[in-house]
């Protein structure tokens, strides 16, 4: 069985249309809500895990899709700076999924991006910044980077 995380990202004209509950029903996926913010009558955006076989996963994304839900696939938002890591191993005692982790007798911390939730809390402990996200669910984060 495969997994994805996903993040949703639902406008306000879409926003209270069962299209998750679909998921379930139409395409027999199993779904699990990691994190959700929604903002009324503005946007909604949800981190979510899917589960099934990777064609299915695939048409459930293109129903969302098609039903103006914006997609994003949470392996394309984190990453690690492999030049700025030194394998210090802080980040692995907080990931709560194991997405980060150490190897053994190397030493060295391993990255699952498939794993990743991106919760960000790898990054606010890494003392030197070799973990990076894109903010996910902060909807005023695009405005300030632009203002800057």
């Amino acid at each position: 069985m495969a997994s994805r995380n996903v993040l949703l990202i639902f406008k306000s004209n879409i926003m209270y249309k069962p299209v998750i509950y679909r998921l379930a029903r139409d395409f027999d996926l199993i779904f699990n809500i990691l994190e959700a913010k929604i903002l009324p009558r503005r946007e909604g955006r949800i981190l979510l895990e899917l589960r099934g076989d990777d064609e299915t996963i695939e048409k459930g994304i293109k129903f969302l899709q098609d039903h103006q839900v914006v997609v994003e696939l949470l392996a394309d938002k984190v990453w690690r700076e492999d030049d700025l890591c030194v394998h210090c191993g802080a980040c692995t005692g907080l990931c709560p999924t194991e997405a980060l982790s150490l190897s053994r007798p190397e030493l060295k911390v391993l990255f699952d991006v498939q794993k990743c939730v991106a919760c960000g809390m790898c990054g606010l402990v890494c003392p030197f910044g070799a973990m990076k996200d894109v903010t996910l669910f902060d909807p005023f984060a695009e405005g300030r980077a632009e203002e800057k």
